[in-house]
């Protein structure tokens, strides 16, 4: 009998603690944690992308601004300090690394007049250098567009980029830094704005445009600025060049044509005038031997000039007719005939004029018949 009420009360005990764990494991806790216990973790954020967005030293004020401008159109953006220039570009992959960062944006300045903009995926690469053309931030733009800052973008793409094969290189790479993925905690759950890469002209054009409805109606909000592809390395901030932009001229080189065509300016000048003096005339008007011409009533000297060279003209037809009398001579036109001409039909109009006002005259003064 004991060992029976023994065997009893152990399975009454087990029933009890097995009441009791399901008691415990039924229990909601409240939605507070404490300051010691880790954070959950988000399952939902599966694709996560982080940039880094910084700049080497050597960038002026307008370059700084374009820079915050990105900063702010993505929201999955990390910062770092400026970079010093002296330090080799593949120090870019150790800070990336400790910010937890997988793709980068490095900014760098030359002669605090060109900007080069680095995009690179961390670590095992591509990199694209790009030459940053016609900056204008949303400061000096001041557009209408207006959209909610976090907000997840649409892109947009030329058929181009699915044309060439560096131009598709460059569109995945696009993807991956700018496209802001889903639930991020920093991003919004929707879509009011979209990034366009358009290609021409051998560059890659950005804009902004916020979606105003569904119908398609848009309003450019900024920054704008053209991307210069030069190189792109199959390493992360170097490696082998796997393409290169053959007609990529740098600015330093144009700036240096433009000061060499201003330059040789002057020599022009110098050369006009040395081939004007060797073929100037000795004379200005070699058919006039004096200045005494241009003295006197300056009419009665151009018909003296008229009259002889009508004199030498009949003399040259006289000539003509006795050596070949069946040749018909023509009608010559030139510039004396035509001004003797001109001037028999002034006279003749004169006249005809004249006429006409001596019978309209003659009329006034007739008596009027009773």
């Amino acid at each position: 009998m004991v060992k029976v009420k023994a065997k009893v009360s152990k399975k009454n005990k087990e029933i009890k603690d097995h009441t009791i764990h399901k008691k415990v494991e039924e229990l909601v806790l409240p939605p507070v944690r404490g300051s010691s216990d880790p954070p959950q973790k988000q399952v939902k954020w599966i694709n996560r992308q982080r940039v880094l967005v910084f700049a080497a030293r050597g960038i002026n004020h307008r370059h700084r601004y374009l820079m915050e401008d990105i900063k702010k159109l993505m929201p999955h953006h990390k910062t770092e300090s400026k970079m010093e220039r002296s330090k080799n570009l593949y120090v870019v992959n150790e800070i990336s690394e400790m910010k937890n960062c997988n793709k980068c944006i490095l900014f760098e300045g030359r002669k605090m007049r060109d900007l080069y903009m680095w995009a690179a995926n961390i670590p095992n690469g591509p990199s694209v250098k790009f030459l940053v053309e016609n900056i204008y931030t949303m400061g000096e733009l001041k557009m209408t567009g207006n959209c909610l800052r976090g907000s997840r973008p649409l892109l947009s793409f030329d058929p181009q980029f699915t044309k060439d094969p560096h131009y598709a290189l460059l569109k995945e790479l696009f993807i991956q830094i700018f496209g802001v993925p889903n639930h991020h905690p920093k991003s919004q759950p929707f879509f009011d704005h979209v990034y366009t890469f358009m290609v021409l002209d051998n560059r890659i054009w950005f804009r902004n445009y916020q979606i105003l409805s569904e119908d398609g109606a848009l309003a450019e909000i900024g920054p704008r600025f053209v991307l210069n592809p030069v190189k792109i390395f199959s390493g992360s901030f170097g490696g082998v060049t796997i393409w290169e932009n053959p007609k990529y001229v740098s600015p330093a080189k144009l700036r240096q044509a433009y000061s060499k065509k201003a330059g040789d300016k002057y020599e022009r000048r110098i050369e006009k005038k040395v081939v004007y003096e060797a073929t100037k005339p000795e004379t200005g008007y070699p058919d006039i031997e004096d200045a005494e011409f241009f003295k006197g009533d300056v009419m009665e000297k151009a018909e003296e000039a008229v009259v002889k060279e009508e004199i030498k003209e009949e003399n040259d037809s006289e000539e003509e007719v006795q050596m070949k009398p069946v040749i018909k001579k023509k009608k010559s036109n030139s510039k004396p005939d035509m001004a003797i001409r001109r001037k028999q039909l002034k006279a003749k109009s004169k006249l005809i004029s004249d006429q006409i006002k001596k019978r309209k005259q003659f009329k006034k003064k007739k008596p009027n018949k009773k």
